[in-house]
Order: structure tokens, then C-alpha cells, then sequence
């Protein structure tokens, strides 16, 4: 499967992203306005973080779904029974936030969040009459109001050789919300599956921005676009000792939103989170 690097300054690049989103189910941006510098800052500060036992002093709400999810509370994803080798913190603008970093993930939230409105645009114009005539509004517009996009910013650690058998460092999953940000991580493993029944690796240059469509972008389009299935691969030889960043942004309406016949943004997240609940760990 072939993932085109999509420039995005290009007068052309509203149409190739989203004819790359409807093929792939993601789309690879360059001359992003997200800084780099800013991105490399953040995994830098935060991957110090995560070496502290500090982390633990913000244990997650679990009503809330802020602060430190550790390893032992991972994500099981749906299907499978490991919990995922990696440890996470949960950014919300309104969230507990450690005292112990900048306030540098904020600032991307927030650039982030306006970029999200220029891509679900570029979406919204790009959509065919019948896919646009499906959304129950303009697709930026369910973002607005909404404190519910997250920012997650990841560690997987490095592998000790006593990992659960099958334990991966991200299972195979979709994503549930609208689109997905992802700057380049700090180590490769990222993987794709294609229309091909294959897996495909993602490109980890740092100066590329993945973007991939979620579950509710899926539903709301009828399927046109796609919510393509992908996972995090464990390294082998000399980079097991590597841990691995990322930071992936995830865009998410208000709960009121309707998105199909049978679902609005509210039921469809509380189904696929009573799925995740239900899965052995």
C-alpha cells in the first residue's frame, strides 16, 4: 500500500489528503504548520517525566479519564486479551497536568485542535454530494464547543525479555473519534493494515504529521472514509533497549452530535468503551 506524502502548502493538497484518507485511511502531511520544535520539546521533557516516580502522583480519574495511566492499567484493545505495553498520560485543556513539564503539550493541544478545523474543512468541501448530504452538520462544527479531544502523550518502555507471550507494544485497533494527529514518534513500529489483508509501515520521519480516520468519522461518512486498522510492532536485537514516544491528538465532537441513524457521539463512545471494559486483560 502505497501512503503518499502529501504537501501542505500545495494548492492541490486539500484534494490529495482526502483522496488519500478515502483510499488508505490516513493521510501523510509535510510543510505542516505544527513546529517541530515545539514537538521535539515535548517528547524530550516528557520522556524525562515518565523515568520519575512523580507520574504516580497523578493517577487517572477514572470518571474523568485525566492524569497517568501505568503500565498495569493499559489498554486491552478489542479482540485480544494483553494489555498494551506502554504507559500514557491523558491531556484535557481542563485536566490535571504535572507540574513537572512545561506547559509545551497544552500549547500543541491547542495548535493542534486548529489545525483539526482546517482538515475536517478540507474534508467537509472534498466529500462527494452523497457523503456530504450524510453529516447532520459541517464537520468542523462538531468540534466546536467540545472539551473532549484529547491529547495522549505515550511511553512505551524498553522491552525486558519478560513481556507476556503475543504482548504488543499497541495491538491491532482503530481509533473511535473523527481524524487523528500524530507527529513522527521518537522510534518506527507504527503499522497499517491495508485492503490487502498486509501490514505496511508507516513513515517515521519527523518532519512528516500521520493522519488517520476514526470510528466516527466512518459512521458519519457511511464507510467512504475509512478507519483503518493499525498497531505499534515491539523492536527486536539492539532497539528492545530503545523506549518510544508519541503523541497522537485525538479529535473529538461534543457528546450531542448526531452521527448516523443509529448513533450519536455520546452513544457510539459509551458502546466502544463498554467493549474495551468487557475485554479480558
Amino acid at each position: 500500500m502505497h501512503l503518499p506524502v502529501i504537501d501542505f502548502t500545495a494548492p492541490d493538497a486539500p484534494q490529495a489528503f482526502c483522496r488519500s484518507l478515502h483510499e488508505t485511511g490516513f493521510g501523510v502531511l509535510v510543510h505542516h504548520p505544527l513546529p517541530q520544535v515545539l514537538v521535539e520539546g515535548i517528547y524530550a521533557e516528557w520522556q524525562a517525566f515518565f523515568r520519575t516516580e512523580a507520574k504516580h502522583r497523578y493517577a487517572f480519574d477514572p470518571e474523568r479519564h485525566d492524569g497517568y495511566f501505568s503500565t498495569a492499567v493499559s489498554e486491552t484493545a478489542k479482540n485480544h486479551t494483553q494489555r498494551d505495553l506502554k504507559e500514557f498520560f491523558h491531556v484535557y485543556p481542563w485536566g490535571r497536568y504535572p507540574a513537572e513539564v512545561s506547559d509545551a503539550a497544552l500549547r500543541y493541544h491547542r495548535l493542534g485542535s486548529e489545525l483539526a478545523q482546517t482538515l475536517l474543512g478540507w474534508v467537509e468541501t472534498h466529500s462527494p454530494p452523497e457523503v456530504k448530504a450524510r453529516y447532520s452538520m459541517p464537520l468542523p462544527r462538531m468540534l466546536e464547543g467540545s472539551d473532549h479531544t484529547l491529547l495522549r502523550v505515550l511511553h512505551y518502555p524498553p522491552l525486558t525479555g519478560l513481556e507476556p507471550p503475543g504482548a504488543l507494544r499497541a495491538a491491532a485497533h482503530g481509533d473511535i473519534n473523527l481524524l487523528t494527529l500524530l507527529p513522527a514518534a521518537t522510534e518506527p513500529g507504527l503499522q497499517v493494515l491495508g485492503q490487502d489483508g498486509g501490514w505496511h509501515d508507516v513513515p517515521c520521519h519527523f518532519d512528516y504529521l500521520i493522519v488517520n480516520i476514526g470510528d466516527m468519522l466512518a459512521e458519519a461518512s457511511g464507510h467512504h472514509y475509512p478507519s483503518t486498522v493499525h498497531r505499534v510492532l515491539n523492536p527486536t536485537g539492539p532497539d528492545r533497549r530503545r523506549s518510544r514516544i508519541s503523541l497522537p491528538l485525538f479529535l473529538h465532537p461534543r457528546r450531542d452530535v448526531v452521527l448516523s441513524e443509529r448513533y450519536t457521539v455520546g452513544s457510539y463512545f459509551d458502546e466502544r468503551i463498554r467493549e474495551l471494559r468487557s475485554t479480558p486483560a
